[in-house]
């Protein structure tokens, strides 16, 4: 079901989802010596871009009066970016010390572009929709 949207699901999380699953497939065989380093620090970053996209969905937001509920969506939208940023620079790092392949690494970074691409459109979407 790789790349299918569910009817519940947002496509950026569908999108992170399976930027996860390529991240986990690829630094499986990675040189040991980077297993408990740059990799794992991918692995998490993958992780926590997913569940910080799941947490600002799960923010029920009902109307512009919500202020402190649009603050809270903001933020785990915010915190999925920096993740995915980071995964981003640290998949470079990777690359540049051998943890990863270069076309591996260039599918990364095309991968998490593109979920960023869809997360800033969602938080635009909501800024229009909520003020701010």
């Amino acid at each position: 079901m790789k790349g299918k949207r569910k009817d519940s699901e947002l496509l950026v999380i569908v999108k992170a989802k399976d930027l996860g699953n390529y991240v986990f497939t690829v630094t499986d065989k990675s040189p040991k010596k980077f297993r408990f380093s740059l990799i794992s620090r991918m692995q998490n970053l993958a992780l926590s871009a997913v569940e910080n996209l799941y947490r600002a969905n799960m923010v029920y937001v009902k109307d512009k009066t919500a202020a402190d509920k649009i603050e809270l969506r903001k933020k785990y939208q915010r915190e999925a970016y920096v993740d995915l940023k980071m995964l981003g620079y640290i998949a470079l790092m990777a690359k540049e010390q051998g943890g990863i392949l270069a076309k591996q690494y260039e599918q990364i970074s095309i991968q998490s572009t593109e979920v960023i691409r869809l997360l800033l459109s969602w938080s635009r979407s909501d800024q229009n929709r909520y003020g701010g």
